[in-house]
């Protein structure tokens, strides 16, 4: 039930939700690029609190191995939460999407207004370790938003005559969400060992 090959196949059963979750998180991204007023002093929030933790990090003991935990723990907690949160018509993952788009795309926009330039950013900040991190996050809420499909659409057919079918499908989709789980976590780890070795020393050198 764990191997990568189910897991690549399970992906296959959720492509709708799998388009929905890319575009959420394009949106979101154009809506960081363009962001002004409240949603901008939103994001500065959110990327200030980022910069506080990232600072207690760099003043303790073994920094890479600090930022390695911080991050592997923090993608992978909300990662799998965002899969059975779905559970709740889709509205965690929806709303992960959009702000995680939202403040990628802000950071690109204004650090490359403040000089920085597309390579340094795109290459050496984000691409080794965003060529994995980001796609996970992106499945992880796909399978979030199946999650919440597959809420309402048995809500919906309580009354009707395929509701005897529903045990069997919320079967068959918890077994897609332990594996979907599994190998999150393990991708999510890759990209942590990338992205406090490779990622934080091509961005500091």
């Amino acid at each position: 039930m764990l191997k990568f090959s189910a897991f690549m196949r399970d992906m296959s059963k959720i492509r709708g939700a799998l388009v929905w979750s890319f575009l959420l998180f394009a949106v979101g991204i154009g809506a960081g690029w363009v962001s002004t007023g409240p949603l901008e002093q939103l994001l500065l929030n959110q990327i200030e609190g980022l910069r506080q933790v990232s600072q207690q990090l760099e003043q303790g003991g073994n920094v890479q191995w600090n930022f390695f935990l911080l991050i592997f723990f923090n993608n992978a907690i909300k990662s799998v939460l965002v899969i059975y949160a779905g559970i709740f018509f889709g509205i965690l993952p929806i709303v992960f999407l959009l702000i995680n788009g939202m403040v990628l795309g802000f950071v690109v926009h204004t650090t490359m207004n403040h000089g920085a330039s597309f390579f340094d950013i795109v290459v050496k900040g984000l691409l080794p370790h965003g060529i994995i991190e980001i796609p996970v996050i992106i499945i992880a809420c796909a399978f979030g938003l199946k999650f919440g499909g597959l809420t309402i659409s048995s809500l919906a057919q309580l009354g009707g005559e395929k509701r005897a079918l529903i045990g069997t499908r919320w079967k068959e989709f918890a077994k897609m969400t332990v594996t979907a789980s599994f190998w999150v976590v393990i991708l999510l780890f890759v990209a942590a060992i990338i992205e406090s070795t490779l990622t934080y020393a091509l961005v500091r050198g």
